[in-house]
C-alpha cells in the first residue's frame, strides 16, 4: 500500500466519522425542536434539577436541539474541527449528568443501567469518533 491510498483510507474514515456525527446530532437534535425526542422525559427531569430557575423547559429543550443541530453541522466543516470538537465536548458532558443526578431513571442496579441509561452509555462510541476526528486534525496541523 502506497502513502496516497494510506491518506485517502485516513481521510475517508474521517469522513465517515464526520459523517456519522452530523446525522446523530442533526436527527437527535431536529427531534427535540419538534417535540418528538424520546429523551425529552429525561432531558426535562435533568432540567427540572439544573437548569429551571435560569430558562423554562418550553425553551430550553428547542434550544438544545438547535445547538445539537449547529453541532452536527460544524462537524461537517473540517476547519472548524476544534469548535466543534469543544461544543461536543460541553454537550456531552450535560450528557452523562443523569447517571449521576438521576439513578432511579439510569440504573436498575449497580451494573445494570436502564433503557434510558443504555441510550446515555452509547454516547462513549461518539466521543470515540469525535476524538478520532480531533486528533487526527490537530495531527495534520503539527507536520
Amino acid at each position: 500500500m502506497n502513502i496516497t491510498s494510506t491518506a485517502q483510507q485516513h481521510s475517508s474514515v474521517l469522513w465517515i466519522n464526520r459523517i456519522a456525527l452530523f446525522i446523530v446530532f442533526f436527527w437527535f437534535g431536529l427531534l427535540k425542536i419538534i417535540g418528538l425526542s424520546p429523551a425529552e422525559g429525561i432531558v426535562t427531569q435533568l432540567h427540572h434539577q439544573t437548569l429551571e430557575h435560569i430558562i423554562s423547559v418550553q425553551y430550553f429543550m428547542p434550544l438544545l436541539g438547535v445547538i445539537e443541530c449547529v453541532i452536527g453541522l460544524i462537524w461537517l466543516v473540517p476547519r472548524y474541527t476544534p469548535i466543534a470538537f469543544c461544543l461536543f465536548c460541553c454537550q456531552m458532558t450535560t450528557t452523562f449528568l443523569p447517571l449521576l443526578l438521576m439513578p432511579n431513571e439510569t440504573w436498575q442496579s449497580t451494573f445494570a443501567l436502564s433503557l434510558s441509561g443504555q441510550y446515555i452509555i452509547k454516547n462513549v462510541v461518539l466521543i470515540a469518533s469525535a476524538y478520532t476526528i480531533y486528533r487526527a486534525c490537530h495531527w495534520e496541523n503539527k507536520i
